[in-house]
């Protein structure tokens, strides 16, 4: 029996392993896809403490390969059922634990139109840094109004032919350094108050038709719409809102050994350090769970 199980190896996860491992708790993480959550798609690190400027992904396998140096466990299976506040049921295995850690993060949010999960990887995508560059010298997409849709096209300019950033709104969720850089890029073209209403396309996408009927010709469409919890097997253990997420106010929950951190918890501000900070706080006190055991 393990001691702690965190679900999720994003940084809110990465961060509570840090913390349980120094207290010499024995700790697995279980991890679906790949580790570093949604940060390994941000192409540039600019907003955390100590550091100036790096990648994700570099960020992300600095805190996985300090998380290995401190003899954390790491398994690659995705948890499909708790079977109860001790037992979590994986897709190859079963599992017994003391503490669980719900640090799942979010999903990527769809558009929901006839055709785009049968052309993903065929021109539709939802991470540009994983995949801009089978684009080079091409025209591309941008479906977004947040930080990451104008992030998402800044690394595109300096790969492709020309993007164009579709905002659903009249303005940009991101700060004015970010704001800034998009106007000035010159391969940028803005395309305020719309949004894509079909994919052209069958074997690749040949183009996106907008709401205003306008048809542009792009090979590559990058969806940045947001993401959303997925919490649904948790539903007997924790409060879930209206809007999927988990309630809690100090990353405790209703069953006494199960806490969540991360971006899968009902807050206002969603950040790295933020998700860190989680981690942090939910090791703390799983950690002091079990010591009072």
């Amino acid at each position: 029996m393990y001691d702690i199980i965190i679900i999720g190896a994003g940084p809110a996860g990465m961060s509570a392993a840090i913390y349980a491992a120094r207290a010499m708790k024995n700790v697995l993480i279980l991890e679906k896809n790949v580790y570093g959550g949604q940060i390994i798609n941000s192409s540039v690190v600019e907003n955390y403490p100590g550091i100036s400027k790096t990648s994700g992904y570099e960020f992300a396998n600095k805190l996985y390969n300090q998380i290995k140096d401190l003899g954390v466990e790491v398994k690659f299976e995705e948890v499909i059922q708790i079977i109860d506040a001790n037992t979590l049921k994986t897709n190859k295995d079963v599992y017994r634990t003391k503490t669980i850690i719900i640090a799942n993060g979010l999903i990527q949010r769809k558009l929901g139109l006839y055709g785009e999960n049968e052309l993903i990887g065929k021109g539709i995508s939802y991470c540009a840094t994983c995949d801009g560059s089978f684009y080079k010298n091409k025209d591309v997409a941008v479906l977004g109004s947040g930080a990451t849709a104008v992030e998402d096209a800044l690394y595109l300019a300096n790969i492709v032919k020309k993007v164009f950033l579709i905002n659903r709104s009249d303005s940009f969720k991101c700060d004015a350094t970010m704001l800034d850089k998009l106007e000035r890029t010159e391969n940028i073209k803005i395309i305020y108050n719309n949004s894509i209403s079909k994919l052209n396309g069958e074997s690749k996408l040949t183009s996106i038709e907008l709401t205003n009927y306008d048809l542009l010709d792009v090979e590559g469409l990058f969806i940045a719409i947001g993401y959303m919890p997925n919490n649904l097997i948790f539903k007997n253990f924790v409060d879930i809102s209206s809007n999927g997420f988990i309630e809690s106010d100090d990353t405790s929950t209703k069953t006494n050994n199960i806490f969540v951190a991360g971006d899968t918890r009902n807050k206002s501000f969603r950040q790295l350090i933020t998700a860190a900070s989680d981690g942090a706080i939910a090791a703390s006190k799983a950690i002091n769970y079990l010591n009072n055991k």
